[in-house]
């Protein structure tokens, strides 16, 4: 029997570069509350945003300023965007830039249910500090809490942020922990990274017999100015295969149904749980 879920991606650009920082998130906000009612009337029972949703990628740059844009988690926004989860009866996941106490930034994934309660977050493990741009050092602590795996009105997920798909052991402890569908909200330009992005994770998907959902930020925006956000989100099956994608140069809201019966089907067909073995990896896990 089949079990569908409707999942949705928005990968946006930054409309506004200039003027305070509450005036920056607060037209990025307002540009991803139509897109998030688009999703809303189109049925999305699972809604992912992309990487630090509410406004530019400002690791192009190590300026404190930026510091000013954190916020607590919960806090306004998962308040604001909750009222939009239980008007549609959507699960959101919401990326923003988390404050913990003064000092202390990580780069941070909320769960709203679709009762518009938040269900907990994510916080990304692996932080770059690679040229050119990609200074996270400067902002966001690496993430303490692990890798939980959220149990939504729809199904079970998991998330990783970003530079996190590039370590494979994430995916691997999501879905032995039950995760059916894995997101992946992120901030990647042309020139690092676009030959990978329809490499890795169809191969995540297929080693662990899951769904996943790739959200990539499109256009150019200051303070980057080093390349272009290059979209092309997508929704992959656990046979590797790119159920939908989106454009490289555009606003856009990705729909997919998923149908979650195919998880047992592929994991049925490999046996990949059967027959790891995880005794023999010990050395994975040694300090260099």
């Amino acid at each position: 029997m089949s079990r569908i879920v409707k999942c949705g991606l928005i990968q946006a650009s930054n409309p506004k570069h200039e003027g305070s920082l509450e005036e920056i998130k607060e037209a990025m906000i307002k540009k991803h509350i139509p897109m998030i009612e688009d999703a809303g009337k189109k049925g999305v029972q699972i809604l992912c945003l992309q990487e630090i949703f509410f406004g530019p990628y400002f690791c192009a740059e190590q300026d404190t300023k930026w510091y000013g844009s954190a916020e607590p988690v919960p806090g306004p926004a998962t308040e604001r965007l909750s009222e939009y989860a239980k008007k549609y009866r959507m699960v959101m996941i919401v990326p923003v830039y988390e404050k913990a106490m003064d000092g202390v930034y990580y780069n941070t994934a909320a769960v709203i249910d679709a009762d518009g309660k938040y269900l907990g977050k994510m916080r990304k493990i692996h932080i770059p500090h690679t040229w050119p741009g990609f200074w996270e050092k400067f902002y966001f602590k690496p993430g303490n809490l692990g890798y939980p795996v959220f149990e939504t009105a729809y199904a079970k997920i998991g998330i990783f942020i970003c530079y996190d798909r590039h370590f494979p052991e994430g995916a691997r402890i999501l879905a032995l922990k039950g995760a059916e569908i894995l997101f992946n909200p992120s901030a990647t330009t042309a020139g690092k990274s676009r030959y990978l992005w329809e490499l890795e994770q169809p191969a995540q998907a297929v080693a662990n017999g899951v769904f996943i959902g790739a959200i990539n930020r499109v256009g150019t925006e200051k303070p980057w100015e080093f390349g272009r956000f290059y979209g092309a989100s997508y929704f992959v099956d656990p046979t590797g295969k790119l159920i939908t994608q989106a454009s490289e140069d555009k606003d856009e809201l990705v729909v997919a149904d998923i149908d979650l019966e195919k998880i047992r089907e592929v994991r049925d067909g490999w046996q990949f749980f059967r027959d790891r073995r995880p005794e023999m990896y010990k050395e994975i896990c040694q300090q260099l």
